[in-house]
């Protein structure tokens, strides 16, 4: 077959790319209007900008086949409130919107919304022309900007996972390709101001089928506009958001998307060509789908200053050639090898999944380069996440820890038959309890012990080099488990592993551990360190620690009188302490831990890394005040897992989910894992409340008074069974 492709970017390319596979003749031209198209048996076109000029039609009146819209249907690109309103029209969900020409009714709408905004330009833009502003002075100058360029749209600003749906259409029928998800703004973490997209891969990782959001999003479309008799031929692309509430849609596009194409075509087993000239004989069935089963990941190369005006005319070196795995296409290359464009080039991979994929992307632009060349180092970060749909999956199985706790505790209460009062809180407990006569001074004191590790956080540390404030963790978690007792430490003892002691590493973090203990007040003991070389890996290394200390027994938390209309109240996290970590690990696998995402006021890095908080100054007051009935350290197993340690077997925790400001980690980290279920990340990760204070309704003033800081009401507590609920 020979086929006329119109365009020259990297979309165009991969689709020649594509023809080429299955043994076509391909040309490519910048416009058909200047194309000899007399030997020619089908054109696809490749911009949006080609079939909304008319390529279609003109086609049509030389007896061509076109595998595109007319001028007319490209409308449903070209106009952005077009496609509002016909979407609306048939159905099909999507956010609030309205259309403006002037700022001044869009600022009024945007108030009486009340909430955060996208702002679009209505006609073409390249896809640089909608923004999405942070803060009211950001909206307010969008949307003064957009209302100086033309019509536009104010548009609900929706959250959670964006997809990517490419379904060819013959008229009456679509078949999706493998859904892709794409990177379109400039700056890793997928932060900064729109692109024509940065990268894209495929398939995408999430809890939808093609065919069921073409069914959806657009055999609705197709049946109107066969219904119109004018059929719609060519590729709809239907940009989705997956929000909480279920897929929604953002845009339509009339065309291959750019860099999606890059990443999707290369999964096509199917003659690309065929498929296309059966869409426009109204039998797109007739040629069988195949894909493979792989992935594919894109990296997409850009000028510097792009997406500003971009600064070209660099020389391009490739020290490598393409192969099966990996391969170059070009889109902003000029005849003599420079860079001539904003997004200039893209390296494609392709491997068993995606992971595999990005390696050879990757590996394939590395050997690629040329003067201050733009390459985002994440692209396909966030596809770790969404597969995992329980922390087991992150490599931790908190119901296995859970077994074993419960099979060891019979071998461990048979040490605890000693003279006295013995062992009064063991196995289970947030800490150890001891009677502890000989404290003269008191009353009648008990002693309180905990021992615990920081966990696989000390991986992420010793990565990044910040060491010592894994130093502070171990401490103050520790604190805050005798803590819950009512209990004040009274010394701590330390334990350091390596696979070679490095004595610089060692007194960082031992002076976190010192730094933590001088601000409770408590003696830093031990110092105990240990080389295994071949237990740990080169560089690694782990911690541990024990901490003593004393309560007088009548005031032991938790008290015996905790009942069913008791109150929960809630005190702010630092992060995530000590746990989740191999599950952050995994999410942010590929994500550099220098960018600041969006709503963040540090880099990722240091966000993950922020020291345990201790309670021990915030609580003393609350504690004075004897109106504590329990204290609850939200540690590994979260919400769920460690409110019930506290509880008689009588009474449930009732959560309001939404009772306290969730921090922007925590709300990443859902956005990424939109598999897992609320119940599983809850009680993964202390999702911004680390410690629980459980008192009688009319002590709730009492006890928030008393504490220097925001607290929140979070829940109550219910006739029950000694379980959690998070409603």
């Amino acid at each position: 077959m020979r086929v006329l492709i119109i365009g020259g970017g990297g979309r165009e390319q991969a689709i020649a790319w594509a023809c080429r596979q299955h043994g076509h003749e391909v040309r490519m031209a910048s416009n058909i209007g200047n194309a000899s198209t007399s030997d020619t048996d089908l054109v696809i076109p490749g911009p949006e900008a080609a079939l909304v000029a008319g390529t279609s039609d003109t086609a049509a009146e030389r007896g061509i086949a076109c595998f595109g819209p007319t001028a007319a249907l490209a409308q449903l690109e070209a106009s952005k409130g077009y496609a509002r309103d016909l979407a609306t029209s048939l159905g099909i969900p999507g956010p609030a919107f309205a259309q403006f020409t002037n700022a001044d009714a869009a600022l009024t709408w945007w108030a009486e919304l009340g909430r955060p905004i996208v702002v679009k330009l209505d006609g073409l833009a390249a896809g640089k022309g909608v923004a999405l502003p942070s803060t009211d002075a950001e909206t307010r100058a969008a949307i003064a900007e957009a209302a100086s360029v033309g019509p536009f749209l104010l548009e609900e600003r929706l959250t959670g996972p964006e997809c990517s749906l490419l379904a060819l259409c013959d008229g009456t029928t679509a078949v999706a390709l493998p859904l892709a998800q794409d990177h379109k703004r400039i700056g890793e973490g997928d932060v900064g101001p729109n692109t024509g997209g940065m990268g894209a891969y495929a398939p995408a990782p999430v809890a939808f089928s093609g065919a069921e959001l073409t069914d959806v999003f657009v055999q609705p479309v197709l049946d109107h506009f066969a219904a119109a008799e004018t059929p719609y031929v060519g590729v709809i692309f239907a940009g989705l958001m997956l929000t909480a509430d279920g897929p929604r849609l953002i845009e339509y596009n009339v065309r291959f998307g750019d860099p999606e194409a890059q990443a999707v075509l290369p999964l096509l087993e199917s003659d690309l060509a065929e498929l296309a000239l059966a869409c426009t004989r109204g039998d797109v069935m007739s040629v069988p789908l195949r894909i493979k089963a792989a992935a594919a990941v894109t990296v997409v190369a850009a000028s510097p200053n792009y997406p500003g005006e971009p600064v070209t005319g660099h020389p391009i070196t490739d020290r490598g050639t393409d192969s099966a795995a990996a391969f170059r296409f070009d889109a902003s290359v000029d005849a003599a090898g420079n860079t001539s464009g904003g997004r200039v080039l893209a390296t494609t991979g392709v491997g068993i999944d995606i992971a595999e994929a990005r390696a050879h992307a990757y590996e394939r632009m590395a050997q690629i380069s040329f003067q201050d060349m733009q390459v985002r180092r994440d692209i396909a970060w966030r596809a770790p996440g969404a597969q995992l749909a329980s922390y087991a999956a992150a490599g931790v199985n908190i119901d296995e820890g859970t077994r074993a706790v419960a099979e060891m505790k019979a071998a461990v209460e048979a040490t605890h038959q000693t003279p006295g009062p013995g062992v009064l809180h063991g196995l289970g407990s947030f800490g150890g309890v001891f009677s502890a006569e000989g404290i003269q001074a008191m009353d009648s004191p008990v002693l309180v012990a905990s021992t615990d590790g920081v966990g696989t956080k000390v991986e992420l540390a010793a990565r990044l080099g910040m060491v010592r404030g894994v130093g502070m963790d171990i401490v103050n978690h520790c604190i805050d488990d005798v803590l819950v007792q009512s209990a004040r430490p009274l010394f701590f003892l330390d334990y350091i592993a390596a696979s070679v002691l490095d004595a610089d590493l060692v007194a960082e973090v031992v002076g976190g551990m010192a730094d933590a203990c001088k601000a409770a007040g408590c003696a830093l003991l031990g110092g105990e360190t240990a080389e295994m070389p071949g237990i740990y890996q080169p560089g690694s290394f782990d911690i541990a620690g024990t901490l003593i200390g004393v309560a007088e027994r009548a005031e032991l938390l938790p008290r015996p009188d905790i009942a069913a209309g008791d109150v929960l109240i809630g005190i702010g996290s630092s992060g995530p302490h000590t746990n989740g970590y191999s599950l952050l690990r995994k999410i942010f696998e590929w994500a550099p831990m220098d960018v600041t995402p969006d709503g963040f006021d540090k880099p990722l890095g240091e966000t993950l890394l922020e020291p345990h908080r201790s309670y021990l100054d915030v609580l003393t007051p609350t504690l004075q005040t004897g109106a504590v009935k329990a204290l609850a350290h939200i540690t590994g197993g979260g919400l769920p897992e460690n409110l019930p340690r506290v509880l008689p077997d009588d009474v449930d925790a009732d959560i309001a989910l939404g009772s306290w400001p969730v921090p922007p980690l925590f709300q990443l980290v859902r956005e990424l894992t939109p598999q897992m279920s609320t119940e599983e990340l809850y009680r993964t990760l202390n999702m911004g409340v680390g410690m629980i204070i459980v008192c009688a309704p009319d002590q709730v003033a009492t006890v928030q008074a008393s504490i220097d800081e925001p607290t929140w009401v979070v829940g109550k507590l219910i006739p029950g069974t000694g379980k959690v609920h998070l409603s």
